[in-house]
């Protein structure tokens, strides 16, 4: 289990709450395909504030597109991230937006590998 969470960057406390929950009754080859699965789907803190960041420069709403919220992200768009207050307030709680797109993306790759009859 410890080389399965090396490789995964900047892991969050509660994402690592998280896969110890899920992986704890999982057997091993389950445990490696919810790795594969999520190690995929996982966004890095650093890849949301880097996006956010050229919501300030190029096109404002990148990082909401990039997390799956469209709306969110035609509306910083067409309002220029709410001018510029909402891209603030993302670049302040990236971390969070980050973390909460990762649990999702967790408990989904769960379900999937639940869902495989392995």
């Amino acid at each position: 289990m410890q080389n399965y969470l090396m490789s995964l960057p900047d892991l969050q406390p509660e994402e690592m709450a998280g896969i110890n929950e899920l992986t704890a009754n999982m057997s091993e080859s389950q445990k490696q395909q919810f790795f594969m699965i999520y190690s995929g789907k996982r966004k890095k803190p650093q890849e949301i504030l880097l996006l956010t960041c050229l919501g300030f420069i190029v096109v404002a709403g990148v990082q909401r597109f990039v997390l799956g919220q469209i709306g969110m992200g035609i509306l910083y768009l067409l309002t220029g991230g709410l001018c510029l207050i909402g891209t603030i307030v993302d670049v302040v709680n990236y971390k969070r937006l980050a973390t909460d797109y990762n649990l999702t993306q967790m408990y989904e790759s769960a379900r999937m590998v639940g869902m495989s009859g392995i």
